[in-house]
């Protein structure tokens, strides 16, 4: 079954954090797609049987805090 996890990470400002927070979360298994938006400074992943701290470790090896 498809889920969806919506985080909130603060300090992204342009397209290379987009890149770099997208690539790093698109690594994790499970992971079938990366929405960020940088005017809400939220991040949307969905996918199959996410491991919420496998996706705040990406979001952590991009330089990022997931809250």
């Amino acid at each position: 079954m498809a889920e969806t996890i919506t985080y909130a990470v603060e300090g992204m400002t342009c397209d290379h954090c987009t890149r770099a927070v997208s690539g790093e979360i698109s690594t994790v298994a499970g992971v079938t797609g990366v929405v960020v938006d940088l005017d809400t400074k939220l991040v949307t992943v969905t996918g199959e049987g996410l491991d919420d701290e496998r996706l705040r470790a990406a979001i952590e090896e991009a330089g990022y805090e997931a809250s």
